[in-house]
């Protein structure tokens, strides 16, 4: 094909991708250097203290081996190693969502505990633990929602993969 001298090369196209920054600004939006607006911030900020808070209050009964961390462990068959083995999950995922730079792993981690905490409840263990009426199933419902709503806040942040989208 001749190459009429009109038109130019498409050895030199490039295709108009937009940053998120740029995205964000062409709809007036402000946006701090993490790529979260000031409301996003402060929602990531509150979910993650909520969830670190929840975490970090349950590892003195884990680790110290209380009367309901040790009944519940035992009834899954997995007593004492995986009640310390969630302590540590539970103390990196609280670790993680309390330095920004990995809110991002924390709110994985967190949400990964919280998954397991809440199929063991509706599987093995019922909602209600030796009369607590479902408050640990609901702490864990709680630190789910405030986890994976982090995850979502940080999900660009998340090294080696792709976003989805920018919504």
């Amino acid at each position: 094909m001749k190459y009429s001298g009109k038109l130019k090369a498409l050895d030199e196209f490039e295709v108009y991708t937009p940053s998120q920054l740029r995205a964000f600004e062409a709809q007036g939006t402000e946006l701090t250097n993490d790529g979260l607006t000031s409301g996003q911030r402060i929602v990531s900020r509150i979910c993650s203290l909520i969830a670190a808070g929840i975490m970090i209050e349950t590892l003195f009964f884990k680790f110290t081996g209380a009367e309901e961390s040790v009944y519940i462990f035992s009834k899954m068959h997995t007593e004492p190693w995986w009640r310390w083995g969630q302590g540590i999950w539970e103390l990196l995922a609280s670790i993680g969502l309390l330095l920004p730079r990995w809110r991002w792993a924390g709110a994985i981690l967190t949400t990964g505990a919280m998954g397991a905490a809440i199929l063991s409840h509706m599987t093995w263990l019922g909602i209600s633990i030796l009369g607590d009426h479902g408050l640990l199933f609901g702490m864990a419902c709680v630190t789910l929602i405030c986890g994976f709503t982090a995850l979502m806040l940080h999900r660009h942040e998340i090294p080696f993969t792709a976003p989805l989208s920018y919504w």
